[in-house]
């Protein structure tokens, strides 16, 4: 069974008091691990949304800075999908994205609109 998932992702203080090269090191992880994502199998990316011009500060919890919509074929992959957070090093690798950045996921099915 396909889910729909909406990866909730959310940039937390310590992204805020980042020097600017740690932020571009965290930034530089963030396309890493959203590529991981991409990457996986059975699992399609609809769409990335991010908010973060009309929010300032960090996600606690909604609204969170940036979305991703996806298709995914099976529970593992979402586990796996969330699991890059907490792998994907960030500069010399003596932290990972997970210092910087939460995810939570939402799973349902999709919604055809009737005509």
């Amino acid at each position: 069974m396909k889910h729909r998932v909406l990866f909730c992702c959310g940039i937390n203080q310590n992204f805020m008091n980042a020097t600017a090269e740690e932020a571009k090191q965290v930034w530089e992880a963030t396309r890493e691990m959203l590529q991981g994502i991409d990457g996986l199998p059975g699992l399609t990316i609809l769409g990335i949304m991010d908010d973060d011009r009309i929010q300032v500060g960090p996600s606690l919890a909604a609204p969170w800075t940036f979305y991703i919509m996806a298709d995914v074929e099976d529970y593992e992959s979402i586990v796996e999908a969330c699991n890059f957070f907490r792998t994907t090093p960030v500069g010399d690798g003596t932290y990972k994205l997970w210092k910087y950045c939460r995810v939570e996921a939402r799973i349902g099915r999709e919604l055809v609109v009737p005509e």
